[in-house]
């Protein structure tokens, strides 16, 4: 994993769930790493666990993309490059769409999508200066079929492809690259953290999280599609089949889709 040795890496939602993994893995692996999140002091908790002393903890807010030019600005400054950011931090739902005020759609929208793309533009001119560079999406399964209780939180990452895909397209002659990785059921507290119809926490660890995929393993098999030049990665267990299935076999995939627990 030689590839991210020294190279400075810019992660969102890296207090915790897999962006806490992937941090781990980048400072085992030798990178100078920018910890994004709008909890400072897990932050620098999680950076003072951490073997490397060039990282740099950098708070942000993904509703509040108006700092965004000054902190990538900032990241500049610290280091004189950006060769990865890893667009890693969001929120899920679990509510049902008729009970969901729209104003609960606009938050979730603005936190997985606007806020995923305005720090993506604030980043992108110096990747092009550089002529290089790689960003890393981490939309979700929900990403490629919508599925129950999550309406606004699926429909934003559906929008992520849309962004990324033509983005890596635009950005091929300047040497960028572009991965968007899908994961499943991942074991973090996504779950728990996830808005419900009242825009309140939902509160509770879903069965499909408490049984899924280790978040260690998740960021390790991220971070091999990235190192690959993988421009899209479905991580999980028996679950990404679903994808396939819907391509293929997409009468099939109704049927069984409908049985499978929301929760």
């Amino acid at each position: 994993m030689g590839a991210f040795k020294g190279k400075v890496v810019w992660i969102t939602g890296a207090s915790s769930g897999i962006g806490l993994a992937l941090v781990r893995e980048l400072d085992q692996m030798g990178a100078k790493l920018v910890l994004s999140s709008r909890n400072v002091e897990k932050l620098e908790e999680v950076k003072n666990t951490l073997k490397g002393e060039e990282h740099f903890v950098l708070p942000l807010d993904l509703e509040d993309s108006s700092s965004f030019e000054l902190l990538a600005m900032k990241v500049h400054e610290r280091f004189g490059a950006i060769d990865y950011l890893i667009n890693n931090g969001g929120m899920s739902q679990r509510a049902e769409a008729h009970l969901t005020p729209i104003e609960v759609d606009r938050r979730l929208m603005e936190i997985n999508y606007f806020g995923n793309i305005a720090l993506t533009k604030a980043v992108l001119p110096y990747m092009m200066k550089q002529r290089s560079g790689h960003i890393l999406v981490v939309s979700s399964i929900a990403g490629k079929f919508g599925f129950f209780l999550r309406s606004a939180y699926s429909a934003a990452k559906h929008a992520l492809h849309g962004f990324y895909e033509s983005l890596m397209l635009e950005q091929e002659k300047n040497g960028i690259k572009v991965t968007i990785a899908c994961p499943g059921k991942i074991n973090t507290n996504i779950s728990v953290n996830a808005l419900n119809e009242d825009g309140k926490t939902h509160g509770e660890m879903d069965h499909n999280q408490a049984t899924g995929m280790s978040a260690e393993q998740c960021a390790k098999e991220i971070l091999l599609a990235v190192q690959r030049g993988k421009r899209e990665v479905l991580i999980g267990n028996k679950e990404i089949k679903a994808v396939t299935l819907k391509r293929l076999f997409p009468k099939l995939f109704w049927k069984v889709i409908r049985k499978q627990k929301a929760t």
